[in-house]
Formats: structure tokens, sequence, C-alpha cells
């Protein structure tokens, strides 16, 4: 879908948001950290979404995907339709509205944006908060996996480990990329792989919007990490690669995908190669 047919671009700003505020097409969503943070005051109109419906929840490796089935519920609830513009934010800088963004992306939903910043932009920029809970009007939304490119399974990234084109971008802590720390049964990071921690990417001096692009792009070339790349994003649970794979997005690196089970699925498993 090209973007002259979206309402807003990709990152928005809280100003540009707060021109569209009123549009019907619009679903505003709050994925916060601390459920806490959307009673304390959110975008107008906004509805509240807990995070731990973008995973599924049970089984081995609980942070995966949910299924279809589920997802369908989740965004029927959130009163999604085909033509609904989804902004997304959080309160943490991107972690958890990326995730969104990404399952969006995951069932073709590509209508969405992200409002860079989140709340602490929007708060910084003295736009106006509303504390009432806002409460989606239901929709029909039959949700199915028909972007599957947007995701990467663990068999598919043994079978490509080392092919020149694909890289992988961790973006966990430096520490557990090392092996130095975490709770997996084996410590370390995917053969091959890069280390940018998410948070890396983010502007401390700018309430947490993502940091300059032509900076971000001389550090990601640096590692090895060029648009034209099939770049695969992860960390413990795809949390915090949910913002590293917008920023991609965003930086124009057209062949992003996430690794849904993340260290969580690679790092407890004994037929997974580990480098330290």
């Amino acid at each position: 879908m090209s973007s002259e047919s979206n309402l807003l671009p990709l990152i928005v700003e809280p100003e540009q948001l707060a021109e569209y505020i009123d549009d019907a097409q619009l679903l505003i969503i709050d994925v916060p950290l601390k459920a806490e943070s959307y009673a304390a005051g959110h975008v107008p109109g906004a509805v509240f979404l807990d995070h731990r419906r973008l995973l599924h929840g049970t089984g081995e490796v609980p942070n995966d995907v949910p299924d279809e089935a589920a997802l369908s519920a989740l965004f029927s609830s959130l009163g999604l339709t085909r033509d609904t513009h989804v902004v997304a934010y959080d309160d943490e800088g991107g972690g958890w509205a990326g995730r969104l963004l990404w399952t969006l992306e995951l069932i073709g939903h590509t209508r969405y944006s992200y409002l860079n910043g989140g709340i602490h932009a929007w708060r910084a920029d003295g736009l106006p908060l509303s504390t009432e809970e806002h409460v989606a009007q239901p929709s029909d939304y039959q949700a199915e996996y028909l972007h599957s490119q947007a995701l990467i399974e663990r068999e598919e990234l043994l079978e490509r480990l080392g092919e020149k084109t694909l890289a992988v971008w961790d973006a966990r802590a430096p520490e557990e990329f090392r092996g130095e720390k975490g709770k997996n049964k084996h410590l370390g990071h995917i053969p091959g792989a890069v280390n940018m921690e998410w948070t890396d990417a983010m502007d401390r001096d700018r309430q947490l919007r993502i940091r300059d692009y032509a900076e971000l792009i001389t550090e990601l070339e640096a590692l090895g990490l060029t648009p034209d790349m099939e770049v695969i994003t992860h960390c413990q649970s795809h949390h915090r690669s949910g913002f590293t794979w917008l920023v991609g997005k965003a930086l124009g690196f057209d062949r992003m995908r996430a690794y849904a089970g993340s260290w969580q699925e690679w790092g407890n498993r004994d037929d997974t190669p580990v480098e330290r």
C-alpha cells in the first residue's frame, strides 16, 4: 500500500497527531509498560491495550505471536477495521508500540504510525491529556498472517545463518549479548549477530524520540547492517526488538523481519548454536 493512502506518515510527531485527533479513521492505541501511565494521562481518545495481549502467553515460548483467533479477538475488541489508521505509542520509548505495529504488519494491516517519543513527547509538548478511559466500539476483524515475511521462525533462521545478505540485529544489553548475564539455559548470542541495544537508538534529550537518522544509519553500517540487507531483529522476548524493528523501517530498511521467539526460545534449546 502506498504511503499516499495513509492518513499519517510512519513516524508522526505530537503536533502532527494533534491536528488529526478528531479524524474518524484514526485509532490511537496506548500500550504502556506500566498501566498507571494511561490512568495518569493519555492522548485524548486513546484506547488502552494491555501489552500482554500481544504475546502468545503459554507454552515453551510464551512471547511468541498469538494465533490468528486470538489476534482476531484482540483487534476486534480494539475496534480495528480495514480502513482504520492506527497510531501506537507507549511510555518507554517504543518497545511495546513497536511490537503492536509489527503485529499489524504481520496481519497485513499497513495503515499505521508511531507517535515519536510516545507519551513523554506528547506531555513535553504541552498537548492536552485525558484521564478518562476511552472504550473502543468493537468491530469484527478477521486477522490472518497475510504478511508472514514480517516474521522469521527459528528453523528458517537456523538454515540461513551465515548468508551474506542476511544480518541479525540483537537489541539486548551488551552484557546479555556477551553471555555475561541472562536467565536462559545458554547465554551468548546467535552466531554472526551484531549488537546495538534498543535504547541506543533513542534520543534521551528529546523525550526518547528516534535519534538522528543519518547518525543511526552510519552506526548501523559500521556494524555491517545496510538498508539493502534482510535484517532480522530480536531481543529476549521481542519486546525491545519491537522498537528496533520500527527503527529499521523508519530508516528505510525495507526487509526488516523479527524473530519473535527471540533468545527466550534460542537460548533455551540444545540444537541452536550459540556464540560468546
